[in-house]
Formats: C-alpha cells, structure tokens, sequence
C-alpha cells in the first residue's frame, strides 16, 4: 500500500484524537473544571480503530498493542455515560466484533505478518521495547480511569489520568522522534498541552 494512504489513515485517526482532546478542553475550560462529554470517548473509539489499522500497515507493534488495551475501556464508558445503549445492535456488533476479526485473520492467516511486526529492520529490538513501554504507561491512564469509572459509577477523567496522560506523552514523543514517525510526533507535542492544562484545572477546583 502506498505510504500517503498509510499516513493519511494515521493522520486522520489523530485528527480525532486532537478533536476529543480539544472539545474536552473546551468544555472544561467553560466549566472551570474537567468535565468528559460523550463525544470525548466516541471519537475515541472511531481514533482507535483507524490507529490499530495504521500500527498495522506501519508493522508496528507498539502502536497496536496500544489500541488494543483501550479500545473496549472507550466503550465502556459509552455504557457508563449511557450512550452505547442508543447505537443500533448492527453498529454495536460490529464495533465489537470487527477489531477481533481482524486481529484473529491476520495472526493466523499469514506467518509472514507476524515477523513483519516482530522482526521490522526499521525498529530495533531496543526501540521497539521502548515502543511498548511508552504505550503500557500511555494505556495505564485508561485501565485507571476505567477502575476509578467502575468505583464511582460514574465516567470521570481524575488527576491520575492526566499525570500519566504526561509520562507516557513524553516517553511516547521521545519514541516517535527516534522512530521518524510525524503522526506519533505532531499528536503528542498538541497533546501535552492539554494534559498539562487539565492537571491544572484539576488541582486547582481541589484547593
């Protein structure tokens, strides 16, 4: 596949991405406090797809281990917040269902993609640990906003989301410039900003 159809796919996926930080930015910032609308984890849920898709066609692993931990934490919190109840049954199925597909098809149908993802000249065993660390610490953010979601019953983004929003950030920033990857780069100089502001706005609502 060509490279600009490869990128456009990640560009468009961090698009969304950029989108749900900046709406949830917004409202926040309207509200004087960190507020997390529903649009905030839809868009999070069609971002994700198209980044396992682009991880995928980038052979790059890091990236798609990191979809594939948040991707069922973003609809549960539709379901927290009571929206994924107002999907079609079509729509719901196969959001469920086409991720796994395709994880299941191209694992088993062809040996040749899984020493693409494990054995690309273009990421060093180092670097793609670093890769994969980077994305754990990026994904944490989400298992822990789901746990503290689950407690409270109630989908929130509290301070430990956006203190590890900023580490794993970092880290990932520090991969994407070694990696020479402009999606990975742009998303997450953008992204910082937010996280950092959010922080703030937090800590300042509890002082």
């Amino acid at each position: 596949m060509k490279d600009w159809i490869i990128y456009s796919i990640g560009f468009l996926a961090q698009v969304l991405f950029s989108a749900r930080l900046i709406i949830q930015w917004v409202t926040s910032e309207r509200s004087r406090k960190v507020i997390t609308p529903s649009t905030f984890w839809l868009l999070s849920l069609i971002a994700s797809f198209l980044l396992f898709i682009y991880g995928y066609l980038r052979y790059d692993f890091a990236i798609m281990l990191g979809q594939s931990l948040t991707y069922f934490i973003y609809i549960r919190n539709l379901q927290l917040q009571g929206q994924w109840q107002k999907f079609p049954k079509l729509v719901q199925w196969l959001f469920f269902t086409v991720p796994v597909f395709i994880v299941i098809f191209y694992y088993n149908n062809n040996k040749i993609d899984i020493d693409l993802l494990f054995k690309n000249e273009d990421i060093p065993l180092w670097l793609m640990l670093l890769g994969i660390f980077s994305q754990i610490i990026f994904t944490m953010r989400f298992v822990y906003q789901w746990i503290h979601a689950e407690r409270t019953k109630e989908s929130t983004l509290p301070m430990g989301f956006w203190v590890l929003s900023l580490i794993g950030s970092s880290l990932i920033l520090t991969y994407a410039i070694i990696r020479r990857d402009p999606v990975l780069l742009l998303s997450h100089l953008m992204g910082m900003t937010i996280y950092a502001r959010n922080a703030y706005l937090i800590r300042k609502t509890n002082d």
